[in-house]
């Protein structure tokens, strides 16, 4: 299923005027998730449409004209005790409020944003609208796990001319969603696009960001491999991110490197929990530039890190065509430790220490 355009009927939004915010809760046409299943996909897809479909937002505005917009993303899970939580939610309000202010707009307020995050994943939990919990996940690590995607994204006004958002929407939108990487192969290969630029907006959440994203990564795809991974965009040696995940390397001497953050890195939920597991668990993590000539000689271990991605290894890496193979092609103890603690947490089967998820129902 990996990420679907059937989302969930109930939709928080957010119209900025007059130096406030003015909310909403929408409840877009829905019939019970039962019923739903039971249509057949011309059916389906009518319905899906329909939710994805505002009549009051206007198709010329600086977001579809100029890509001016920010979003997030991150997940409410089915909890072992039949509950749901989020991962780390005011994380994400602080990112966005950031993505936002960086992109000259209002800043939308964090406890708002939590709020909206939390009561549309429970409107819509209310009417049937989600995942439960299943045991047979634990036997996969939760690879295959259903979750709760939350989509919050800025939408701007009206507009044509290349100019700012002065007055936009924040909209809160949830799918279903599962694994984000399909089965089989991780291999990943260094692609010659660039992602950011110095003084760029790598560091923000921006949707003009991912339209090179995807193009790396269907070509990434279309010559066989799982991810692309981008170098720097000035010396064009240094590993920066992937696709749309921070990586990690673990190295030979037992360091666990990541890039450093920067105006052209996206700094992580994931990639920033990882780090405080890794250092609990005295391990050396340092957060540096890593040339590719450094992974090829000295990578033992390496993982992307994202919402979607969890904690997902990465077998083998491509570059200018020679390949390294990482852990002899299978999944290294550290980063095996590092996906299951977390996915643990988020599902519920380990005591969250941390404070990390935030108790919807």
């Amino acid at each position: 299923m990996a990420f679907s355009l059937h989302s969930y009927p109930v939709v928080y939004r957010a119209k900025y005027g007059h130096q406030a915010w003015k909310e909403e809760y929408i409840e877009k046409p829905h019939k019970t998730p039962e019923e739903e299943a039971a249509l057949g996909v011309p059916e389906q897809n009518a319905l899906a449409a329909s939710r994805n479909a505002y009549d009051d937002m206007p198709l010329v505005s600086y977001t579809t004209q100029y890509g001016l917009s920010c979003f997030e993303g991150l997940k409410a899970l089915p909890q072992q005790d039949g509950g749901l939580a989020i991962f780390r939610p005011d994380q994400n309000a602080a990112r966005f409020r950031r993505s936002m202010e960086g992109l000259m707009m209002p800043g939308f307020p964090e406890d708002s944003f939590v709020t909206a995050c939390v009561e549309t994943v429970k409107r819509n939990a209310a009417l049937g609208f989600r995942p439960q919990y299943k045991k047979e996940w634990e036997q996969d690590s939760f690879i295959s796990a259903d979750s709760i995607y939350i989509r919050p994204f800025s939408y701007a006004e009206g507009g044509i001319g290349v100019a700012l958002s002065q007055k936009p929407w924040v909209v809160v939108v949830t799918t279903p969603v599962s694994a984000y990487f399909a089965e089989g192969s991780s291999d990943a290969v260094i692609t010659e696009r660039i992602r950011a630029t110095p003084k760029g907006t790598g560091w923000i959440k921006a949707a003009s960001n991912y339209v090179i994203s995807a193009l790396a990564k269907h070509e990434a795809n279309e010559a066989g491999f799982m991810e692309c991974i981008y170098l720097d965009a000035v010396h064009r040696k240094y590993v920066e991110e992937g696709s749309s995940c921070n990586v990690f390397f673990y190295l030979k001497s037992g360091e666990l490197v990541t890039p450093e953050l920067g105006d052209t890195i996206l700094p992580g939920i994931t990639r920033a929990s990882i780090i405080e597991l890794a250092r609990d668990r005295n391990i050396r993590v340092t957060e540096r530039k890593i040339a590719i000539e450094e992974v090829f000689a000295e990578g033992k271990e390496c993982f992307v890190s994202g919402t979607a991605a969890g904690a997902t290894p990465i077998e083998s890496l491509t570059y200018q065509g020679k390949k390294v193979v990482f852990n002899h092609g299978k999944t290294g103890d550290l980063t095996a430790e590092i996906r299951d603690t977390i996915k643990g947490i988020q599902y519920g089967t380990l005591p969250d220490t941390k404070g990390w998820m935030v108790k919807v129902i």
